[in-house]
């Protein structure tokens, strides 16, 4: 089984370019099931409904949020509109799994691609983050019940240190544990020695030419000045950044991880 994990979806670049590379890179890697990251999706800060059954559309089978899933509020809405189907657009619309559990939406899914099962797990770090339930805790009683052998893991996190502690600690019982939210890939993807795959941070789909998706000039003038200011999305130079996780879909291990960055 080949699963292809799209980053951090920030605005219209983002959007644009996820649209025009991925059938071709769903075709180039072979992939059988696409998650991507969207909570940035509208113009760099949340998701509507209208943009997550778009990215729906295009062919992606989950996607997975954080910090920024409720800045449009609509979202809330559409969160609790699935009317008991657990296979709708928006039971596969995640938000992380330790938030609050009253809070709207769910922090898994669990599917089916083909014959094989697969579950998605989104969580959120805690270092220099809200503060929310223990992520590692909070995994520990969803592999619990979770049957599917397949399971990717999305840590939407800002420490390194965080991201690498969980690929550890998620090593042999995940098939994939990926960071996202940092909008810069890294270099150190690998497969763990119990089987996981895994990467710090798989990056931003949007554009590089701006500070992790903003007009540069704005964030610049504010660190020079430490004013407030109002962050408006870059449009140049849009990337699409993603791995590509190659698993043995009856024991869930996996054999590779590759990163792709797309323009």
């Amino acid at each position: 089984m080949r699963i292809l994990f799209v980053g951090d979806i920030f605005g219209r670049p983002g959007r644009t370019i996820v649209k025009e590379r991925l059938p071709g890179l769903a075709k180039q890697y072979s992939i059988d099931l696409v998650i991507a990251n969207g909570e940035n999706a509208a113009a760099g800060f949340g998701i509507t409904p209208a943009l997550a059954e778009d990215l729906f559309e295009l062919g992606i089978d989950v996607i997975t949020t954080g910090n920024h899933v409720w800045d449009k509020r609509e979202i809330v809405d559409y969160l609790t509109s699935t009317d008991g189907n657990q296979h709708s657009p928006a039971r596969r619309l995640l938000r992380p799994a330790n938030f609050p559990a009253d809070m709207p939406g769910w922090g898994f899914y669990e599917g089916k691609k083909g014959e094989i099962p697969y579950a998605v797990i989104n969580l959120q770090g805690r270092v220099f983050m809200a503060s929310n339930e223990d992520p590692f805790r909070t995994v520990d009683q969803l592999l619990k019940q979770i049957k599917a052998r397949v399971i990717f893991v999305d840590l939407h996190a800002e420490a390194t240190s965080e991201k690498v502690s969980m690929g550890w600690y998620l090593d042999g019982r995940v098939t994939a544990m990926v960071g996202t939210h940092t909008h810069i890939p890294t270099a150190d993807e690998r497969v763990l020695p119990g089987g996981t795959a895994y990467i710090t941070d798989v990056g931003m789909s949007g554009p590089f030419d701006s500070v992790i998706g903003v007009q540069k000039e704005i964030v610049i003038e504010k660190f020079i000045h430490n004013m407030p200011a109002r962050f408006e999305p870059a449009t140049g130079d849009p990337r699409l950044c993603a791995v590509v996780v190659d698993c043995d879909p009856a024991s869930g291990r996996a054999r590779s991880i590759e990163r792709v960055m797309a323009k």
